[in-house]
């Protein structure tokens, strides 16, 4: 099993857009992160160099949102909309935005998943994902 590093993590986004703005092929993993990257040009500028996006510091207490868990949840979504896991998640995403968008439906949906991971590394159990789609189905209502 492939488990990257922050570091692996931070230099696949920044090497995306560097791909996408240099006109390169892009793999399919590497395609849909400069989409996602596309959708949020507040994060260009800090992807735009490598090395300064590993050695930067995003934590709580900095008070700047992490780019790089953004995107890592956009892409997490997407790969679980795409595979329908768990299963019910395509449905309510896919009706989530219908209603509302699917950036912003991304967005809705990266509460429920944070939500599942805390709970799950708070009380040590596995992630609950059948509330984790039940929270994203509340959503569309």
């Amino acid at each position: 099993m492939f488990t990257p590093s922050s570091h692996d993590v931070r230099h696949f986004f920044c090497e995306a857009l560097r791909k996408r703005r240099a006109g390169e092929i892009l793999t399919p993993m590497d395609a849909l992160a400069a989409d996602w990257i596309d959708e949020h040009p507040e994060y260009h500028d800090e992807l735009n160099d490598a090395e300064e996006a590993v050695a930067r510091d995003y934590s709580v207490e900095g008070g700047k949102p992490n780019p790089f868990l953004h995107l890592s949840m956009h892409l997490s979504i997407t790969e679980q909309v795409s595979i329908d896991q768990p299963r019910g998640i395509r449905a309510a995403v896919e009706a989530l935005s219908a209603r509302i968008g699917a950036h912003e439906a991304h967005h809705q949906v990266m509460e429920c998943l944070g939500e599942m991971i805390w709970s799950a590394q708070r009380h040590g159990t596995q992630p609950d994902t059948d509330a984790y789609v039940e929270c994203v189905r509340k959503k569309v209502k």
